[in-house]
């Protein structure tokens, strides 16, 4: 089951290759940018999947996920992409890593870089748990997170996020949602450079399902941006 999981993942995400370069930004109006900006800053801000709850001063997560988000500007992606295909969906493969510390603190990060495509990106998060959560208590936690993309020669996306989150664990479910804010930073670069930045400050919620048979750790979750959902896929071991 884990090695079906784990290439399901990696599949996943090998098909953003196909997506191309973005190499025609400079072609977009300013209309065009700003919504090209709004699916941008959807699919990169920091993703949970995680619970509320801490991970512990031994604690440690790492693997790999996969993130689906359902694109608005379908056309203007077709437009920047150096191959012209039309996308309906991005998909974003990623490595993560997260470690508890003492005082209820989690530290996070993730990286990728797309074989095929002019997109890097990292990330990282600290999350502190109000409440830990036990036998009858949920946990609450809250976190700050950065991201940051980097587009070739074009295009550079940095978001910051603030959300509170709650969990509570059944056996091995621990379902989980939480309630935040996006600022994001899209900025036009070189040639498109005339097209400026577009500075965007949206709400997200998100809600998901993390299931632990033992060391492994899986987790699904829908994040929503500005009204942009993404869906989330994170396959690892935790200990």
């Amino acid at each position: 089951m884990k090695r079906i999981l784990l290439a399901a993942v990696l599949g996943l995400g090998s098909n953003l290759a196909l997506a191309g370069d973005i190499t025609k930004l400079d072609t977009l109006p300013t209309e065009g940018f700003e919504k090209l900006s709004k699916d941008l800053v959807a699919a990169f801000n920091y993703k949970a999947g995680a619970p509320a709850e801490p991970l512990g001063i031994t604690g440690f997560d790492i693997g790999v996920a996969v993130s689906v988000t359902d694109l608005q500007a379908s056309a203007e992606w077709q437009e920047v992409l150096s191959n012209s295909e039309r996308l309906g969906t991005l998909t974003i493969p990623k490595l993560y890593v997260q470690k508890g510390l003492p005082f209820d603190v989690d530290v996070g990060a993730f990286y990728f870089t797309v074989p095929g495509a002019n997109l890097d990106a990292w990330g990282a998060e600290v999350k502190y748990a109000i409440l830990d959560g036990g036998v009858a208590m949920p946990a609450v936690a809250v976190r700050g997170a950065v991201t940051k993309l980097s587009a070739g020669e074009q295009l550079s996306v940095d978001t910051r996020s603030v959300d509170v989150s709650i969990s509570k664990g059944i056996l091995m479910l621990t379902p989980y949602a939480g309630i935040g804010r996006v600022w994001g930073t899209s900025t036009a670069e070189g040639s498109a450079a005339t097209l400026g930045e577009v500075k965007l400050s949206q709400s997200r919620n998100f809600i998901g399902v993390s299931i632990s048979p033992g060391l492994i750790n899986l987790a699904v979750e829908r994040d929503s941006v500005g009204g942009i959902s993404s869906y989330n896929i994170k396959l690892g071991i935790a200990f």
